[in-house]
């Protein structure tokens, strides 16, 4: 049992025809000190005077534990500009939960690495925008980003956690894929994701900035297939492809409110991370309910869930429950409409809007539009 205050106390326990969510994300600001043009945070980026308090986050790490969760990721924004996360990341540990910090690295020290390792931090994902510091920090439109990348990424091993490489892949340095394969496997790295730039939010007003060739990503596919078996027992790969090339779309977030909680700097509890850009769903804050009682029975989360919203041809797709109909932003964003198919999908009627994206592909690169509070 949870209770927010002014709210009477309600079970947290998942019902039987509930999938429990395996992890929580915790945006605990949207603050950052780089300025990503493929950005997954809302174009409306939220302001520090509404991020949740210390208490408020603990409170939900507690819920959390009270619905079988057993995941926490720290995530952002930068994470790292929250001066109490040494308080967060000891209470997740007491509370038995695995805690993985996503993180630029740019803010920190050598000491505060340390002392997450000591306070029970489980894993540290650091993003990286390029193996050099010339794309590198023009990507993150931040000077010196890399080399300091590096440089806590090493910090982390030699604190004895767990390290992952995000390497956010585009046009601009999928040619340095097998050398940013290369930097993970040096930085003694457990995991690499290969993360091909998805196409939302900031990401969304700079996709052809972006979008890579064709040719690239057969080449990409080539040698993540050559590196993942060179490397087996080295390096776990994980690799994610651009959607507008797929023929079918990808089971974002594992389906719509079925394994993933996303919890905005201010408290709003989402069913992934782009959800605040469908304009006609309402969601829920723990500020007025507890996470339990969200999960289980928010108009947001139930909207999309399962199967039955499903038009045709998902209605009647035998992979309809392995791919979930793809993702709702995306088709809201491509289409206006987050109920139909993903036009990322080769069956969707839809799918003749990603024909001007990828008809410019391989032409001159527009200006980043970098990610910053105001647009």
């Amino acid at each position: 049992m949870s209770e927010v205050a002014g709210q009477t106390a309600v079970s947290t326990e998942a019902t039987p025809n509930k999938v429990v969510p395996y992890a929580v994300l915790m945006e605990l600001s949207h603050r950052c000190p780089l300025q990503c043009p493929y950005c997954t945070n809302p174009i409306d980026l939220e302001r520090a005077s509404g991020e949740l308090t210390t208490e408020e986050w603990k409170r939900v790490m507690d819920e959390a534990v009270d619905m079988g969760v057993l995941h926490v990721h720290y995530s952002g924004g930068e994470p790292t500009v929250r001066k109490d996360l040494e308080e967060l990341i000891e209470h997740a540990a007491k509370l038995g939960l695995y805690s993985n910090l996503i993180t630029s690295g740019v803010l920190l020290n050598k000491a505060r690495v340390q002392c997450f390792a000591e306070l029970g931090l489980d894993h540290v994902q650091i993003s990286f925008q390029d193996t050099t510091s010339e794309v590198g920090d023009w990507v993150a439109g931040y000077d010196g980003a890399h080399e300091k990348k590096q440089q806590v990424a090493r910090w982390v091993r030699e604190a004895g956690m767990p390290l992952t490489v995000n390497a956010v892949m585009h046009r601009h340095n999928l040619h340095h894929l097998e050398e940013m394969i290369q930097m993970a496997v040096d930085l003694d790295a457990e995991r690499i994701e290969v993360a091909q730039v998805q196409y939302y939010a900031w990401a969304f007003r700079n996709r052809i900035a972006f979008l890579p060739t064709r040719k690239q990503l057969d080449k990409a596919v080539e040698i993540v297939g050559e590196a993942r078996e060179r490397l087996k027992g080295v390096l776990a790969f994980d690799f994610v492809v651009p959607d507008y090339y797929a023929q079918r779309p990808k089971s974002c977030m594992g389906g719509w409110g079925r394994q993933f909680i996303n919890i905005s700097p201010s408290g709003k509890v989402l069913p992934c991370h782009a959800a605040e850009v469908l304009p006609d769903l309402e969601f829920d804050s723990v500020h007025q309910k507890p996470l339990g009682w969200i999960w289980e029975n928010s108009e947001a989360f139930e909207h999309f869930r399962g199967s039955a919203w499903m038009p045709e041809p998902c209605q009647s797709c035998d992979r309809k429950e392995i791919d979930w109909g793809g993702c709702r932003c995306q088709a809201y964003m491509l289409t206006g409409n987050a109920a139909v198919t993903d036009p990322t999908c080769a069956l969707s009627p839809d799918r003749a809007v990603l024909d001007e994206p990828l008809a410019a592909v391989g032409g001159e690169s527009p200006d980043f539009i970098y990610r910053r509070y105001g647009g």
